[in-house]
């Protein structure tokens, strides 16, 4: 008989093609011994057949009764329970990587009767109103399609230091969400937790085929019958109280590849404020200072996942009331002169060879190598600055929706210049020579697909406004109209007016040292250009 769901806990061996590429990191992280949230995955081939027939498969109701039972036995709470309510969150996560393309659901099982239990537990009914708000905002979200900003989706107070009218202000936002989702589908948000659960796992599996995934899969030249697989787990709730958090990291610099932690957090929020970009980050180095054991467990876990991909790595993570927990995992999957920087320096650390340096990167990373930036500040007329959130320079005309962008993309380059980007713009970005954001850091939504795309990148311009009605923007006292010619610098985070000076910065050190390896494996010391020269290394290697 056919299984449907696999636990985080499994020893078999699986495939990302099977749990999906997020879910296979949860299984790494747990031979790691690392804390995981505990959980359970429901496999790709039961999205195909989702797909397929219409309806969640045969059998996996039964299934999914069980991994909920054994959930609660292992949590010891009680799914949708009015004492030590259990909550969990609902994440898509196919084969390869989509960032942000498919539906989240976080704090599910959150009924009436659980938020009163949670408020009891934890004595902080504002923390509780908070979290069913932030569960009822996804899952209208994810069932209805609809833009719930403006719901109050994101409480931006300081937990413990709520007061009555912010209780107001959260019950009158519950209100306003099950009122809004009650006009759209007809029906009211169910408070029953078998059915959240199981139109939960009907939404994921529904985004697949999403018109952003679908045009993310083609851009990227993923195939449309891969499906993804649900991840469901026990809630770790970054929003708790003042030593709670999250945030991102990667284990060196995404843009340079130096040998230091790097990435941002937010104290007394969850996750997808970090990712969506809607809230300004801190730096990472900040959690050091206020949350010392936390920044000790993330630095070991760092430390250990780098030991296990031999590769620079990114994680996901969220911490309550002082203790660390791990979300997602992957490799770093850096590009340019910070792959060339990353593999130079693992030979040098004796964890990977000379021969494997030269195969892990692409003649594309060495074409990128060279990056170009604004010459100098003083000669340019700096419009704003902000975080480079992916190097190169993008010169383009201004657009302010991603619908714009298209359409004047047909004519020049454009820039892309929203407040902060979502999946609904993936068409934008791709049609975009480069891109500006008001808010959001180096993990933002707008940071890491620009990333993906290989396109100049600048984020949390502070005091960068857009106005709807005419598209102009502001930046400071300066207003400019749509349409404007900038350049962008993604690794310094300047924009600028015009086109100014450019300049290219020469291969460094770590370049020539990897074309010293390729020259030595290929036999071929003439002078060619660089990516033909890794080339003929990793043809020579592969020939062996």
């Amino acid at each position: 008989m056919r299984r449907w769901i696999r636990t985080i806990s499994a020893q078999a061996e699986e495939t990302a093609e099977t749990l999906g590429g997020k879910a296979l990191g949860l299984v790494l992280l747990h031979r790691l011994g690392l804390p995981v949230p505990t959980g359970f995955i429901i496999t790709t081939e039961a999205c195909r057949a989702f797909l397929r027939d219409g309806r969640l498969p045969e059998g996996l109701d039964d299934e999914l009764a069980t991994a909920m039972a054994d959930l609660e036995r292992s949590t010891r709470r009680a799914f949708g329970g009015p004492h030590n309510p259990l909550a969990v969150s609902v994440r898509s996560g196919a084969s390869v990587s989509m960032p942000g393309m498919m539906n989240t659901i976080l704090n599910l099982g959150l009924t009436t009767e659980a938020t009163v239990g949670l408020a009891a537990e934890t004595g902080d009914r504002p923390f509780a109103l908070n979290s069913r708000l932030r569960f009822l905002t996804s899952f209208a979200s994810a069932i209805t399609n609809a833009d719930m900003d403006g719901t109050g989706t994101v409480h931006a107070g300081h937990p413990g230091r709520e007061t009555e009218d912010e209780e107001t202000r959260l019950t009158e936002s519950i209100e306003a969400v099950e009122n809004l989702v009650r006009e759209r589908s007809g029906q009211p948000i169910p408070d029953d937790v078998t059915r959240q659960l199981e139109q939960a796992i009907e939404a994921v599996f529904s985004s697949w085929d999403a018109p952003r995934a679908r045009t993310y899969r083609e851009l990227n030249d993923i195939p449309h019958d891969l499906g993804t697989a649900v991840i469901v787990q026990r809630m770790v709730f970054g929003n708790r109280d003042g030593h709670s958090g999250t945030g991102v990291a990667f284990s060196r610099d995404p843009n340079t590849g130096e040998n230091i932690p790097f990435g941002e957090v937010l104290f007394g929020r969850q996750g997808e404020e970090v990712v969506s970009g809607k809230s300004m980050t801190r730096p990472l180095r900040e959690l050091a200072e206020r949350e010392p054991d936390v920044w000790t467990g993330l630095l070991d876990a760092l430390r250990r996942i780098e030991g296990h991909y031999r590769d620079a790595c990114y994680v996901e993570f969220t911490f309550q009331s002082g203790e660390l927990w791990i979300l997602q995992v992957r490799p770093g999957r850096f590009v340019g002169g910070a792959a060339v920087r990353v593999v130079t320096e693992l030979v040098d650390q004796r964890i990977i060879g000379r021969d494997e340096a030269l195969l892990r990167v692409s003649p594309l990373h060495l074409r990128h190598v060279r990056t170009p930036r604004i010459a100098s500040a003083e000669e340019a007329d700096v419009l704003a600055r902000g975080i480079g959130a992916c190097p190169g320079v993008a010169v383009g005309r201004i657009a302010t929706t991603a619908d714009g962008a298209v359409r004047m993309a047909r004519a020049d380059p454009v820039i892309l210049v929203r407040p902060e980007t979502s999946p609904n713009d993936v068409h934008g970005l791709a049609a975009a020579a480069g891109i500006v954001t008001a808010r959001g850091g180096p993990a933002s939504h707008a940071a890491v697909v620009a990333r993906a795309m290989g396109k100049p990148a600048v984020v949390g311009v502070a005091g960068l406004t857009i106005d709807r009605d005419d598209g102009s923007v502001t930046a400071g006292v300066r207003t400019i109209p749509e349409g404007t010619l900038i350049t962008i610098d993604g690794t310094s985070g300047e924009v600028a007016l015009g086109r100014p000076r450019v300049v290219t910065d020469a291969a460094d050190e770590h370049v020539h040292r990897l074309l010293a390896w390729a020259d030595d494996v290929s036999g071929d010391h003439s002078a060619r250009e660089e990516a033909q020269r890794l080339d003929a290394a990793q043809a020579a290697l592969r020939n062996r």
